[in-house]
C-alpha cells in the first residue's frame, strides 16, 4: 500500500486543517525514571501472588527495569515467612492475580487487610469481563482492581510508587 501521502502531510493526516483546542496529537507517555538501585540484601516492598507466566515475566522485567525487587509468593505461609525476613518493614504493595485459584485471593485479602492495615496497598487484576469478581474483590478489601490491560499499562508507575523506600523521618535533620 502506498503511504506517500503521509509524507506530504508531514505524517499527521489532518489535511493541513487547524485542530480544535484540546484535541492535539496524542503523545506516547514515556516510562517513569527507574528508582536508584536498591542496596544489596534490601527488603522487598512488593509481593505478587501471580502464577500466570506471561504476567510473572512482565512483572519481573518491569521490576528489573525500575530497580524494584518483586518477590513472587504462592501461599499465605510464604508471604508470612518473607515478611518475617523483612523484619519490621511491611510490604508496600501486594499484587493479586484474582484468577489465581491457588492463592485463594477472596479469602486471603481480608486477612491481609486486617493484619497489615493502611500501610500496604492491595491491587488485583483480572479479565475485563469479570465484573462480578471485580465487585467481590472490592468488597473483601482490594484497594484497586484493574483489567489486565490497564494493569500492564500502569505497572511501571505502580512499581515506582510502591517500590520507593520512604525516607526515615527519625534520622532526618
Amino acid at each position: 500500500m502506498d503511504h506517500s501521502y503521509r509524507a506530504a502531510l508531514n505524517g499527521n493526516g489532518d489535511n493541513g486543517k487547524a485542530r480544535r483546542p484540546g484535541f492535539s496529537a496524542a503523545y506516547p507517555i514515556g516510562e517513569p525514571e527507574p528508582l536508584p538501585a536498591p542496596a544489596l540484601g534490601a527488603a522487598s516492598r512488593v509481593f505478587a501472588f501471580v502464577e500466570d507466566l506471561f504476567f510473572l515475566t512482565k512483572i519481573q522485567d518491569t521490576g528489573r527495569k525500575m530497580n524494584v525487587k518483586v518477590e513472587f509468593i504462592r501461599t499465605e505461609k510464604d508471604l508470612t515467612d518473607h515478611m518475617k525476613n523483612n523484619g519490621e518493614e511491611k510490604p508496600s504493595l501486594i499484587i493479586f492475580d484474582l484468577n489465581n485459584a491457588n492463592a485463594k485471593p477472596l479469602t486471603l485479602i481480608p486477612k491481609l487487610k486486617s493484619k497489615l492495615k493502611k500501610g500496604t496497598s492491595i491491587i488485583g487484576f483480572l479479565s475485563h469481563v469479570q465484573g462480578d469478581l471485580k465487585q467481590k474483590a472490592h468488597e473483601v478489601g482490594c484497594d484497586m482492581v484493574l483489567p489486565r490491560s490497564a494493569f500492564s499499562q500502569n505497572l511501571p508507575q505502580l512499581l515506582r510508587r510502591h517500590g520507593a523506600v520512604e525516607p526515615d523521618l527519625n534520622t532526618a535533620g
